[in-house]
């Protein structure tokens, strides 16, 4: 899309909403609306801490989702004064963080690679209690080739059990990313979740894929999973999705989580955060 189209949709959206007399203007106590966050993938993923939170702050932003192996460094390796330190400037700020981002997942079928990735999430858990974090973000990341499919979905749901209930004792939450190749199909999703006994501490991080589009549609891929929504990934707001029955969602389900900016990293990324976040509030208005 190009610049001027991108600003001439910043500014319709207001106007159409206020073009619809019959509707009822949400009550004054939803006007503060969804929290919004960035993932520091990509477009933080250079800024160190005092950066991050210097940045954040300037665009207006109230969380970050600190991804693994970028310039925050707020990593696994950390130690304890180094963990007090990461939550000393978080609660000094007026930025939160939203949650920790790894790669961790279940589905290999090596034993030894499974208890590794299980083993590490725990670590990150530990992390996340120690720095002020609420959640941890894993993921599926497809389907091994020569397994059954079923019994890889139920092993991932079994190792998310695990963590969750050890992440429950922490005060942390588990995020189950719908991401990868095969696995970011709603309906496997649903099964993974339901393999783990749908433990309360493991949420679904919605991603806003295209293949949420398939499976029977956006609708029915939500419903399979909204009542486990702990958090979400957006796109840029100009791309090709049904963000308008996204927003209508969560404003409905009275959506708690962090939504999280996930777009591409700018030579100018305080404006580009600065025209999400005027988007996104447009679309909350609609």
């Amino acid at each position: 899309m190009h610049r001027r189209d991108f600003l001439s949709s910043l500014a319709v959206a207001p106007a159409l909403a206020a073009l619809r007399p019959h509707q009822n203007p949400r009550p004054s106590s939803d006007r503060r609306g969804l929290k919004l966050g960035t993932v520091t993938y990509n477009i933080a993923k250079d800024w160190d801490l005092p950066t991050l939170i210097k940045n954040l702050t300037a665009a207006g932003f109230d969380a970050v989702e600190l991804r693994t192996t970028h310039k925050h460094g707020v990593e696994i390796a950390l130690p304890p004064a180094a963990r007090a330190e990461v939550r000393k400037r978080f609660e000094g700020s007026t930025v939160r963080i939203g949650g920790l981002g790894t790669t961790c997942e279940y589905q290999s079928p090596d034993p030894a690679l499974l208890r590794k990735n299980i083993d590490e999430t725990k670590a990150w858990v530990m992390l996340a209690h120690d720095v002020g974090s609420p959640s941890v973000k894993v993921r599926p990341n497809g389907l091994p080739k020569d397994v059954p499919e079923e019994r890889t979905l139920e092993q991932i749901g079994k190792a998310l059990a695990e963590c969750g209930a050890f992440a429950r004792e922490q005060g942390v939450k588990i995020q189950l990313e719908v991401h990868g190749e095969t696995t970011s199909r709603l309906p496997r999703i649903r099964k993974i979740l339901d393999y783990g006994g749908n433990h309360p501490a493991v949420r679904v991080c919605w991603n806003s894929n295209p293949s949420d589009l398939l499976d029977g549609g956006f609708d029915a891929n939500l419903q399979l999973v909204r009542d486990q929504i702990g958090q979400v990934h957006m796109r840029d707001l100009f791309e090709e999705y049904p963000w308008r029955r996204l927003f209508g969602a969560l404003t409905d389900m009275k959506f708690e989580g962090y939504c999280f900016a996930e777009i591409p990293e700018s030579s100018d990324p305080i404006r580009v955060l600065k025209y999400f976040k005027g988007l996104f509030r447009a679309y909350q208005n609609l």
